[in-house]
């Protein structure tokens, strides 16, 4: 049988704090969320390597879906620096393994997905383990969800070329917005502060990330 409670130790240890990660309430949440509960049960046993996760195959003109590898969702959360009154939208929550980690951090998180068998996942999985402070949404992961806005902080889980005006129209003055911006190996971890209605950008670290559908740049013509 598989002792998913020392893999969880392992994953900690050798992944997440041996990068840069120092939060202590991530850290506590890591060693406690049981991952494996959010992959299919093919996958159960490689929940805690190194590594993206698919959580949904491509087909039918869908493209493939991931939970983030450890410890880049890890840095990315810290990167968000959420305190434990605000306010917080999950952009590709996916099966709901991000918005568990940030339910033990923020007041109330909203998790977005598009997909629903992805979304009925994620609420029938949340509510298995007692999670009472997040709020399953199924839309457009673009248009983020407007009717609990505005958010303290916007999390996506995936890299996209470009941020949508909507989601920064969702954040209060002062939010932050974390993403991964750039695809392949080009891609950078970045915070989005609002500040005077407006986005400043900070980027943080190099991060390779699976993409999230719906983020793609307009093609643009050029002579």
């Amino acid at each position: 049988m598989i002792d998913f409670a020392e893999l969880r130790r392992g994953m900690v240890d050798g992944q997440v704090r041996t990068n840069d990660v120092t939060d202590h309430r991530i850290i506590a949440a890591m060693l406690e969320i049981p991952r494996e509960r959010f992959v299919p049960a093919s996958l159960k046993s490689l929940a805690y390597i190194d590594d993206d996760l698919q959580i949904r195959a491509a087909g039918s003109g869908a493209v493939p879906r991931f939970l983030l590898e450890p410890m880049i969702l890890a840095r990315l959360v810290q990167l968000a620096d959420i305190e434990a009154g605000e306010h917080v939208l999950d952009v590709g929550a996916g099966t709901g393994y991000s918005s568990a980690l940030l339910s033990r951090l923020a007041q109330q998180v909203v998790a977005l997905e598009e997909d629903p068998d992805l979304a009925a996942a994620a609420t029938s999985t949340l509510a298995d383990l007692g999670v009472d402070n997040v709020a399953v949404m199924q839309g457009p992961l673009a248009a983020g969800w407007a009717s609990e806005a505005p958010y303290d902080c916007i999390l996506l889980n995936g890299a996209v070329d470009e941020v949508p005006a909507a989601l920064f129209a969702q954040l209060k003055e002062g939010g932050r917005l974390i993403a991964v911006v750039g695809g392949g190996g080009a891609g950078r971890a970045c915070v989005f502060t609002k500040v005077a209605g407006q986005p400043s950008e900070r980027i943080a670290f190099n991060a390779a990330v699976p993409a999230l559908p719906g983020f793609e740049a307009p093609q643009r013509f050029v002579f």
